[in-house]
């Protein structure tokens, strides 16, 4: 079968009667005229009447199929292949870290030839080429997904939380993550609900531009987060990421209470309601944090269930509360509502709630805002929500209160159960107090 992403219709018959993949060097003929380069792939949501090249000055044209066209294979192009350096030599003595790769761009590299992304670097890779990580630790790497975060879903929230008990088990004095930034902060919280009595600190790392990119955050957030996960005095899961432009410090979030909120910067990652617990700087660990789980020697236990019954819906001007209906119909058990303000929904909202909780589904209420939390005490919608049955989630980020119905609902044998585990602060996931601007440490 050959490789000619994106070419569809007459065109692609053409280049396949040629014999021509993508990559290959070729020769185009049309009108009179003749054109060599690469042949170029093509999105596939492109128009099927255009061949691209690129040119041997580096330019990409595009020539458009007629019938009389002739296409000649002239060669195989040479692609770009990632060959990474020897593994560095390892100090005795030093602590025992595990690095599990997940994929994402931490894990990934640029195709050249596409300009896409893609997965294809292992942890045992990056320690490669990451010689530092060398004096710090004593890492082991394991590939345990090869995914985009997009891609990761509960079944996978367990496998690592499996695979950190295993390791901990097997001795690691600390545990690294590599994973896809864009739900980061989802896997985070699972975890951080997922390993109960954890001994030892669990970091969360990514970047936001590929490791063999000059400009790549890979490689000191990586450092930064071996740095935390060998000699950090706490034993929580957190998440490792620059904590400014610069690659002056990597902040410690807490997994319960960080968001990504920018899709590009390098400091992406923030806490929300909270301050980091923690950050690297210059190879140290520096607290920020007074109240965290210090390290030690806890019987570390594995509640990995998770109940993917659970939605999580926004409320907007117009919302539709038929959705709500549809949700309890196809025997969902949990919805987390993302309202308005303090935590409000429209009274149009009011029948179908009244019906969902009636049906024994648990209905938690988060805000829209970034900062602070719901107080559904303040109005007269507040109120009458509560009276049907709304639960106030506080300054939970709803994706945390999503992440945590469906895991209490896993590990739960009643709503009840569940319902209880929701109130309880079990992974710093409430603040005590609600911080009135957003932290900049």
């Amino acid at each position: 079968m050959p490789n000619l992403q994106g070419y569809r219709g007459p065109l692609r018959e053409l280049l396949e009667r040629s014999g021509v993949d993508v990559g290959d060097l070729i020769r185009v003929e049309k009108g009179g005229r003749i054109y060599e380069g690469y042949l170029m792939p093509r999105l596939e949501t492109a128009d099927e009447w255009h061949l691209v090249l690129k040119l041997r000055s580096g330019y990409n044209i595009g020539v458009a199929y007629e019938p009389s066209m002739r296409v000649t294979r002239l060669g195989a192009a040479v692609k770009p292949e990632f060959r990474p350096p020897p593994l560095p030599e390892q100090r005795s003595g030093l602590p025992k870290v595990s690095i599990i790769s997940t994929g994402g761009t931490i894990a990934s590299r640029v195709d050249y030839i596409t300009g896409g992304v893609h997965a294809a670097i292992s942890s045992r890779d990056l320690l490669s080429i990451v010689p530092e990580l060398a004096d710090i630790a004593l890492v082991e790497a394991d590939i345990l997904y090869s995914l985009f975060s997009e891609n990761i879903e509960a079944q996978h929230w367990s496998g690592m939380a499996r695979k950190v008990a295993e390791k901990i088990k097997s001795g690691a004095e600390g545990v690294v993550i590599t994973h896809g930034t864009d739900t980061m902060g989802y896997s985070a919280a699972a975890l951080s609900f997922a390993l109960r009595n954890l001994p030892v600190p669990v970091i969360f790392v990514g970047s936001q531009r590929s490791s063999d990119r000059p400009s790549s955050d890979a490689a000191t957030n990586l450092i930064g987060a071996v740095t935390a996960a060998a000699y950090a005095p706490f034993a929580e899961v957190v998440v490792a990421m620059h904590e400014t432009t610069s690659d002056t410090s990597i902040a410690l979030h807490r997994g319960t209470k960080v968001r990504k909120c920018h899709t590009s910067s390098r400091y992406a990652f923030r806490s929300v309601n909270a301050r980091p617990i923690a950050r690297v700087v210059k190879g140290r660990v520096e607290m920020i944090a007074e109240d965290y789980r210090p390290r030690g020697d806890g019987e570390l236990e594995l509640q990995d269930r998770f109940d993917e019954r659970v939605a999580l819906i926004k409320f907007h001007p117009g919302f539709n509360p038929s959705l709500i209906e549809w949700l309890v119909d196809e025997g969902y058990r949990g919805i987390i509502l993302e309202g308005t303000g303090l935590g409000h929904v429209s009274s149009k909202c009011y029948g179908p709630l009244r019906r969902a909780v009636k049906e024994g589904l648990i209905v938690g209420m988060t805000s829209q805002c970034l900062w602070g939390r719901v107080n559904m005490n303040v109005y007269t919608t507040g109120r009458e929500l509560q009276q049907i049955g709304v639960e106030p989630l506080g300054d939970m980020l709803p994706e945390t209160a999503l992440v945590k119905l469906m895991w209490a609902l896993g590990v739960s044998s009643s709503r009840e159960e569940a319902l209880e585990l929701m109130r309880r602060n079990i992974a710093g996931e409430y603040s005590d107090r609600t911080l009135y601007e957003e932290v900049r440490p």
